[in-house]
C-alpha cells in the first residue's frame, strides 16, 4: 500500500519531479553524443565508448546505492542469494543494453536515437505477455503498441524507406532497437526479481558490475579515456546521476502514489530526448519535421495507452 501523508503525495510535487526525471532520462541522447566530443571518441572506436559507457555505469551504481543507504539509513547489501539475479541484470539491463545504446549513438541523430529508445516500452508489453506471461494484452496495450511501432516506423521513412535501406544503417537504428529489446528483457527480469529483493539494491548493485564489466572490456580491447578539460568530469558526473537521480526520484514518487499515476507520465521521456537534442545537438529540423512530430506523438499516445490500465499488483520499471 501507498504511503498517504507525504510531501510526496500532493499533485504538483509528484507532477513536477516526475517532469524532472523524464528530463535526465531524455537528455541521456544528448550528453552521450557530446561526451563522444568532448572525450574525442570518433565512431569507429568502440573500445572507447565501451570504456566510458563503463565509468558511466560504475558511478551511477554508486550513486544509486549511496542515495538508496541514505534514505534506508543503513548500507544497502544483496542478499547472498540475489547476486546470481544482479549478474542476470547486469548482463541484460547494463552491457547489452547499453553496449547497443552507445554504439548506436555514434551513427545516428540524438532525434532517431530518442524516439526508437522508445522501443522498448512496447516491447516490454509484449515480453511479459508473451515471452514471461506475467501479464494479459488487451485492447488498449495493443493499440498503445501498434502507435508506437508506427510512430517508429514513419519517423525512419515508411514501410518502402525501411525495406529499401534507406538512411538506416544496423550500428545506428538497427543497435538502438537492439537496446530496446534488452530494456524489456531486462524490465521483465526485475519485476519478477524484486519480489524477493529491493529494487534499489538490485538496480544499483547490477549498473556497478555491469559498469565494471562494461569497462573491463573496453580497456582489454584497447580503449581509453582522456580528460581533455574539466569538462570531460562534469559531463561523466552527470551522466551517472542520470541514473542514479532519476531511478532514485522515480522510486520514491512509486512508494507513495499509485503506480498508474506515475508512470503514466513516462510519456514525456521521449518528448524531452527529442527537444533537447534538438536544443543541445541542434538536430531542430528533424526534430520538427512533420514526420518527426508525428512519430512523436504516436509514440507518446502509444506510451499513455500502455500505462493507462491500473494494475496495483505490478510495480512500473523507471528507465535507466
Amino acid at each position: 500500500m501507498h504511503e498517504t501523508k507525504s510531501i510526496w503525495n500532493k499533485p504538483a510535487v509528484m507532477i513536477s519531479t516526475a517532469v524532472f526525471c523524464c528530463v535526465l532520462w531524455g537528455s541521456a541522447t544528448p550528453a552521450i553524443k557530446i561526451a563522444y566530443d568532448l572525450f574525442q571518441i570518433p565512431a569507429s572506436d568502440t573500445a572507447s565508448r565501451l570504456v566510458l559507457a563503463g565509468a558511466r555505469f560504475q558511478i551511477a551504481g554508486i550513486m544509486i546505492i549511496a542515495f538508496g543507504s541514505l534514505l534506508k539509513r543503513k548500507l544497502l547489501v544483496p542478499k547472498k542469494e540475489s547476486w546470481g539475479k544482479i549478474a542476470v541484470l547486469a548482463a541484460f539491463q547494463t552491457v547489452c543494453q547499453y553496449y547497443f545504446f552507445f554504439t548506436a549513438l555514434a551513427h545516428t541523430t540524438g532525434v532517431r536515437g530518442s524516439v526508437i529508445n522508445a522501443s522498448g516500452n512496447f516491447l516490454a508489453i509484449l515480453a511479459a505477455a508473451y515471452l514471461f506471461r506475467m501479464e494479459k494484452m488487451t485492447p488498449r496495450k495493443w493499440f498503445g503498441c501498434i502507435a508506437g511501432f508506427l510512430g517508429i516506423i514513419i519517423l525512419l521513412g515508411g514501410f518502402r524507406a525501411i525495406l529499401a535501406g534507406g538512411n538506416i544503417t544496423l550500428a545506428g537504428e538497427g543497435a538502438m532497437f537492439m537496446a530496446g529489446v534488452f530494456f524489456a528483457l531486462s524490465g521483465c527480469c526485475i519485476k519478477i526479481f524484486s519480489k524477493d529483493e529491493d529494487p534499489v539494491v538490485l538496480s544499483g548493485y547490477q549498473f556497478l558490475l555491469g559498469g565494471i564489466v562494461l569497462f573491463l572490456i573496453g580497456i582489454l580491447m584497447g580503449g581509453k579515456l582522456v580528460f581533455h578539460s574539466f569538462g570531460c568530469v562534469l559531463n561523466l558526473l552527470y551522466m551517472g546521476f542520470i541514473s542514479a537521480g532519476a531511478y532514485t526520484l522515480w522510486g520514491i514518487l512509486l512508494k507513495y502514489n499509485p503506480v498508474s499515476s506515475v508512470s503514466i507520465l513516462g510519456f514525456l521521456n521521449p518528448i524531452m530526448g527529442v527537444l533537447l537534442s534538438a536544443l543541445f545537438l541542434g538536430e531542430h529540423q528533424e526534430a520538427f519535421s512533420i514526420n518527426g512530430l508525428i512519430a512523436l506523438v504516436l509514440v507518446s499516445l502509444g506510451i499513455i495507452a500502455i500505462n493507462a490500465e491500473h494494475r496495483p499488483e505490478q510495480e512500473a520499471e523507471p528507465a535507466s
